[in-house]
């Protein structure tokens, strides 16, 4: 890592407090941003941006005296106001994004609001990491408060090395798809270079949201828009284990009265505290001999108790608890031992180290790094994890005893397997889960995590696929002042949006009018190079002073001519009967795909079907075609959202020769186009010529458009 390294998240590890005469900054408990405090540390050249948490002091003289204390310690404060914190991290944040990414859409408010202070104050934070931006720093945004952030400092700072990683689950696309901002949120986080979850479920479901909100299709965890390239991985986040490791504490082994089943959590209806309580008493009611000879100790740290949704749940745990206690509790003995505040790490240690079984069992938990504390800090290699399979942690602690914990009897009768394990196989899974803890820490994940950040900015920068952005006045002028000018234009996804029926894609009068002005330009000679069929795109544009070549140069026309000249002759009956049966066997096992039928090739669109099972049925398509057409002249060619087959020999840069054979030597020859099908035009394009991609795709050509409007503007500006 060349320059510094930018941790931003919604808090600073600490806590400011100001006084008339003075500032005090204590360390912070819990969170992402304690977490990260061992990543600071492991980078001595880090600042870390966030609020440094609600302080009386306004003016402006304490301000700066906290903002030069926070720097002293590399940190950089963002102070956010009453309402800004009620509307961006307590409702909109803690009240929307929190239960739906946890899939509690049950608990999601009626008045969905506080999305414009969300956006104002990620513009904040993006004021703030702008000011201590230098060119070379790396830029690790963190978690759900701050998902416009990564673009909006690519606005900013396009050539800037930004990270973001998701600290909780990312839910299905069915589920995300339920908020109204779902949009912005992606286009925000994909203002990043790399984006990282904990799993490789969430990555999944992160990208089924991307191809079915925003229509991107992902290639092997890569996503490609305005013309930049995005990684996703999964980096599941470790903790500082040989920190829990090497703690020590004064527990000693020596033998207890009872069992002891530990829990420590936040105070949040995420863990399952409520079904955790039901599945001990499922455990007491099912194995009567272990009533007095275990008990359960519940730590829930208080957690957001100025949610109604956090106040309901401690209310249910206090009567189930006094409920439990008063049904199999005697003098001598409690069975729950319920514990509302926080503890220090060292004593935390104590009871890890205290415990016959660990009971993580969260109802969904983006990773929970409780469990992996457990692991690390028992060196005896003893006692047992039962850990909820809805914790990301449970796709690398496979020697934990996974449960359901919604199936209460199913984990109290894990919990009695649990207190029953033998030694010996205790010591064997524990062994092997300490292995795996200590090995991939916290250092290894921010290391790992930072490492591919900059292979994939380094990617960037050496990438030739990705075509150079051109401004479409720049374009349009170029072409406006040319003096011979030769123009080779794709129709679907270059001039006309993609729609989801072919037949309806017909040109609007604009359109019409735009190209009828630019085929008047003097010396000006305009080619359409579509793969539409001669019937569809001359019934279209036939009436216009243009060149028309269809099924991608299969079929020319010249302007003013109803007589179209074929580049081959083929022989087509026998193939089509073939292909035509495969694509009518995909068609019909694929809801909203169709076949269409040209004179010398067949299309096979897949843009209604469901978006991620087109894809799929696409690429078995195109495999199957692949293999029954080896041996023989035709090919299968992918664009957007089509599947074609067609001889090899028709190609659009077939038909480029011939036009520019007595063309003089300074014309300006430029080609348009969006997908595969354009790259055999853009090759053949003179080197003093100009080559054109619409889309955020690789590509040969030397430029490059973001959409159809872009291309509109330029031939706008050129007819001029």
């Amino acid at each position: 890592m060349t320059g510094r390294l930018i941790l931003v998240s919604n808090r600073l590890p600490v806590t400011v407090t100001v006084n008339e005469d003075d500032v005090v900054v204590s360390l912070s408990v819990g969170g992402v941003a304690t977490g990260l405090s061992a990543v600071q540390n492991h980078f001595p050249n880090t600042l870390w941006v966030g609020w440094p948490g609600r302080y009386k002091g306004t003016s402006p003289e304490q301000d700066f005296k906290v903002a030069d204390l926070l720097l002293a310690h590399n940190l950089v404060p963002v102070k956010l106001s009453k309402k800004e914190i009620d509307a961006y991290y307590h409702h909109f944040s803690n009240s929307i994004l929190w239960p739906l990414f946890h899939y509690f859409i049950d608990r999601l408010p009626l008045d969905a609001e506080g999305w414009d202070l969300y956006s104002e104050v990620n513009k904040k934070f993006a004021d703030a990491v702008c000011q201590v931006y230098q060119p070379g720093d790396m830029i690790w945004v963190h978690d759900i408060h701050l998902m416009l952030l990564p673009q909006l400092l690519r606005e900013r700072h396009p050539t800037a090395k930004i990270g973001f990683f998701l600290h909780i689950p990312f839910p299905t696309s069915e589920i995300f798809r339920i908020l109204p901002w779902r949009e912005p949120i992606l286009e925000g986080l994909l203002g990043a270079d790399l984006i990282g979850f904990h799993t490789d479920s969430y990555l999944r479901h992160f990208s089924s949201s991307l191809t079915r909100i925003l229509g991107l299709d992902i290639d092997f965890n890569r996503a490609f828009i305005s013309g930049r390239e995005i990684k996703l991985g999964a980096y599941p986040m470790g903790i500082n284990a040989r920190f829990f490791d090497d703690l020590k504490t004064k527990s000693s082994q020596s033998k207890k009265d009872r069992q002891l089943i530990l829990a420590v959590d936040r105070l949040d209806y995420t863990k399952g505290i409520p079904n955790r309580l039901l599945a001990f008493e499922k455990l007491l009611e099912s194995h009567p001999e272990l009533r007095g000879q275990v008990t359960l100790m519940q730590i829930a740290v208080p957690s957001r108790m100025d949610n109604p949704s956090f106040e309901a749940v401690k209310r249910q745990v206090d009567e189930m608890v006094g409920r439990l206690n008063g049904l199999y509790g005697n003098v001598d003995h409690a069975p729950v031992h319920y514990i509302n505040r926080a503890f220090s790490p060292d004593t935390l240690v104590e009871f890890f180290r205290s415990a016959d079984c660990m009971m993580v069992t969260p109802l969904r938990d983006g990773m929970n790094l409780v469990a992996k504390e457990f692991v690390a800090s028992r060196s005896d290699e003893r006692g047992v994890l039962v850990l909820s399979e809805f914790a990301g942690s449970s796709s690398e602690l496979g020697e934990a005893l996974l449960v359901n914990p919604f199936d209460a009897n199913g984990v109290g009768q894990t919990l009695y397997r649990a207190l029953t394990m033998p030694d010996e196989e205790q010591a064997v899974r524990m062994r092997k889960l300490r292995k795996r803890v200590l090995t991939f820490d916290i250092f290894r994940w921010a290391e790992t995590f930072l490492y591919d950040l900059e292979q994939v900015h380094e990617g960037h920068l050496q990438q030739t696929d990705l075509p150079e952005n051109i401004s479409p006045i720049d374009l349009g002028t170029r072409m406006k002042n040319a003096n011979d000018l030769v123009i080779f234009l794709d129709y679907d996804g270059t001039m006309m949006p993609f729609h989801d029926l072919p037949e309806l894609a017909s040109p609007d009068a604009e359109l019409l009018e735009l190209l009828k002005n630019l085929a008047a330009k003097p010396r000006a000679e305009i080619h359409i190079v579509s793969g539409r069929a001669q019937e569809t795109i001359g019934k279209w544009l036939g009436h216009l002073p243009l060149f028309i070549h269809a099924e991608h140069g299969l079929w020319s026309k010249p302007p003013a001519s109803d007589q179209w000249k074929s580049l081959i002759d083929l022989d087509q009956t026998e193939w089509k009967k073939k292909v035509w049966s495969i694509l009518e066997f995909y068609t019909l096992r694929t809801p909203g795909s169709l076949i269409e039928d040209k004179s010398f090739s067949i299309a096979w669109h897949y843009r209604m079907a469901d978006p991620e099972f087109g894809l799929r049925q696409a690429r078995e398509l195109k495999f199957t075609l692949t293999s029954a057409l080896s041996n023989t002249p035709l090919e299968v060619l992918q664009g957007s959202k089509v599947l074609e087959v067609r001889h090899s020999r028709v190609k659009k840069s077939a038909i480029v020769p011939a036009i520019l054979k007595n063309k003089p030597d300074d014309v300006l020859t430029i080609a348009f186009g969006d997908d595969l099908t354009d790259e055999d035009l853009f090759a053949v394009i003179p080197v003093k010529g100009l080559t054109v991609h619409v889309g955020n795709t690789p590509s040969r050509a030397k430029y490059r458009l973001p959409d159809t409007s872009a291309v509109r503007q330029v031939l706008k500006i050129a007819a001029s």
